[in-house]
Formats: structure tokens, sequence, C-alpha cells
């Protein structure tokens, strides 16, 4: 099985039978009491989960400097006395990502019952009670499973050595790509992150075979062991702590050049023209009356999606940036909008794909419509913004 999850809590006692039959048995879940005192065995079609309680005799008392997360979660990690281990393993054929969710359907549970956090040893990751509920309810995030990391390997303009932690959870190699400058950090890692959901839902290219990329740039995956000995100026010590295997990513001849595959990603990350921005603040000044309106005499079943954007606040490295993103409208009252993320911010996880989420209307910069999937252009957005309800 693998064991790749342990919530800690503050109680020393572990949960009684009664307490965790009422919070994991029905009809799908059957639970099977181990001899030891709040460890458990959960069966079900999509999974088997086993739960073994630890007590500590004092408070943990430290947290490892790798581990990311917040301040508070980590407090509460200090103060864990009381740890349950979970381990999974799925059926044969099953996808990959189907034994991680019943085991942190499982943290939930004991969350649930238990004040603590969630910390994820693969990834190096402790996770609060609110995360798990909401990566459990919302749109699935790659960045809630996996860790990258950075790390110079040499002198130059190329030096970062970028390589993921978690993907052990899925049952796939970590991945890896090298020789990157400080400027495609962000796309190296976007790229990476496609890859690393790939690998997780068992898509993931063949190795040693090139792939395109939705954006039509051409890679490979080939062995670690075999691509780093090809990597000039770069010490054996840097790899101290990772002597695993990892999927190394290089360009279709074999060479740690990805310069082309990461084109497409660097304008992810480059700022709006101010001028656009100004023209689209104004546009949504100008038609939210319209907008607003047209919203309310929507019907029922026409399949017309009213999105806006506005600013939010997020904290990659630690400092506040404010980054627009995109919600559809959901409801609409006085001056309050009530909508759903339909992207998540770049570079964290503070505001996840659909996740519910309220706005004023005067922080508005943009508006959008589509139709049956298909997003609107402004002429087209106009005549329906004019056009009556339909009978």
């Amino acid at each position: 099985m693998k064991e790749v999850y342990i919530v800690a809590t503050e109680e020393a006692e572990p949960l009684g039978p009664e307490a965790i039959g009422e919070a994991f048995e029905t009809d799908e879940v059957t639970v099977e009491l181990d001899e030891a005192p709040g460890s458990f065995l959960l069966r079900s079609a999509e999974a088997e989960i086993a739960v073994r309680f630890e007590a500590l005799e004092a408070p943990l008392g430290w947290t490892p400097e790798l581990l990311n997360g917040s301040e508070a979660a980590h407090a509460r990690l200090r103060r864990a006395r009381g740890l349950y281990r979970l381990g999974y393993d799925t059926p044969p054929g099953s996808q990959p990502t189907v034994g991680v969710f019943e085991a942190l359907w499982c943290a939930r549970g004991l969350l649930e019952k238990r004040e603590g956090v969630l910390v994820d040893a693969s990834a190096f990751k402790v996770h609060e009670e609110e995360d798990i509920r909401e990566i459990t309810e919302l749109d699935f995030d790659i960045r809630d499973h996996v860790t990258l990391h950075p790390v110079p390997t040499a002198p130059g303009d190329a030096p970062l050595w970028v390589h993921s932690h978690g993907m052990a959870k899925f049952g796939q190699h970590d991945v890896e790509i090298f020789q990157l400058s400080e400027e495609d950090l962000l796309p190296a890692e976007s790229f990476l992150h496609e890859l690393c959901t790939d690998l997780a839902f068992g898509e993931g290219p063949t190795p040693r075979i090139p792939m395109e990329t939705s954006n039509g740039e051409a890679f490979m995956l080939v062995s670690s062991e075999e691509a780093r000995h090809g990597i000039l100026r770069v010490s054996p010590d840097t790899f101290e702590g990772h002597e695993g295997e990892y999927w190394t990513v290089v360009s279709p001849e074999g060479r740690h050049t990805t310069s082309e595959l990461l084109r497409p990603y660097r304008s992810r990350f480059e700022q709006e023209d101010p001028g656009r921005s100004e023209a689209l603040a104004s546009q949504a000044a100008r038609l939210r009356p319209a907008f607003k309106a047209r919203f309310h005499r929507r019907g029922l079943m026409e399949p017309l999606t009213f999105l806006v954007r506005a600013p939010f606040e997020t904290h990659p490295e630690g400092e506040a940036v404010q980054e627009n993103l995109w919600l559809e409208v959901l409801a609409w009252e006085e001056a309050r909008i009530t909508g759903k993320l339909v992207d998540g911010a770049a570079q964290t996880t503070e505001w996840r794909k659909g996740a519910g989420v309220e706005i004023d209307e005067d922080s508005v910069n943009a508006v959008a419509m589509g139709r049956d999937g298909r997003p609107l252009d402004d002429e087209e957005m106009q005549g329906v913004l004019l056009a009556e309800r339909p009978s």
C-alpha cells in the first residue's frame, strides 16, 4: 500500500469504534476495525484505505522546513499529539487518481471528527481542513498534489534544475527539466504542471517517443539515469537525496534545450498591455447596465454564459499581488455578484478553479459572454445584450 498521507491532530486519544463507524460506514464502504485502537480498514469497490493510529507522548513541537503550508497549519502540526497514517491501494487497471481521492475523503472524514491538519509526505505539503474540502469538491488542480522545486546547478544564463515531488502517490515517477533561465521558471512550471496532470490520470507520453504539446511543440521523456549523464558542469552532489528515477524532459533529439518548448507558455505570464486593460475596463463600465439587465432576463434554458473579470489578491513568494480572474456569474443581487471561478490563480492555489466567490460589481474590469460553450465576439455580445428574452 502507498502510505503518503498523515492526519495530525491535537487529540492523543484515538477515535472510538462508534465514531469511526459513524464517520465512514455507508452502503458503498465497509469498515473493519483493527485490534489497535483508532486503526481500521475501509473497503470499497474503488480502493482499500488502511488507517494506523499512533499516539505521541508529547506534542510534536517542530515541523520540517521543507513543508509547504500556512503558518496556522504549521502551528497546529507542532501541537500534534495523535497521528493517523493513511495507506491506500486500488484495483488493477484503476485510474491513478482514484486511490488518492479515496484517501483524501478518508482524511476529510477524520478532520471532521478531530481538529488537525493533513501532511502529504510525498509532496512536502501540509493542508488545513478547508484545503481538503476544496480539493475534494472542486476541479482537479495538480498543484494541490505536487511541489515543484527549482535548484541552481551551474553558473551561466540557464542554471536552474526544476523537479517535482509528489507524483509517487499516483504511481508515477517525478519529472524534471534542466538548463532553465530565471525568466523561463514560471513557463516551465506551467508546462510541468500540465505534464504531471496527464501522468496523474494515466495519460502521459510514452518514454523515448517524441510527443507534441497542445501548442504543437515537441518534447520527449527519458529516464533520469540516462539524461543526467549528458549534462555539463553539474556536480553529481546536486542530486543528493534525489537518486530515485525521474522522467527528464528533453528535446525530440534528446538535448537539454527546451526554449522552443516553453515559448507558448511565456505569454501566460506576460503583463496585459495597459492600453488593452483600459479598453476592457471602459467597455465593462459602458456595458454593465445592459449586461446586468440581460443576465436577469435570460431564459431558463437559454444556453448563455455570463462572465466577468475582477482582481483578486494572491501571495506568490509571500508578497501580495493583484491577479485578474474570470468568474461565471451565478447571481447578481444589487451590487454583489456571486459566481464560480472559471480559472484559478496562476501561481498559487489560494483561488481554485470552480471555487465560489463574491465580488462587488464595481470591481469588474472586463465582461464576456458565451453561447453553447463558444465565446462571443464583441459584436455578437452587443447583439445579445440588446435582445429581448426568448419566448
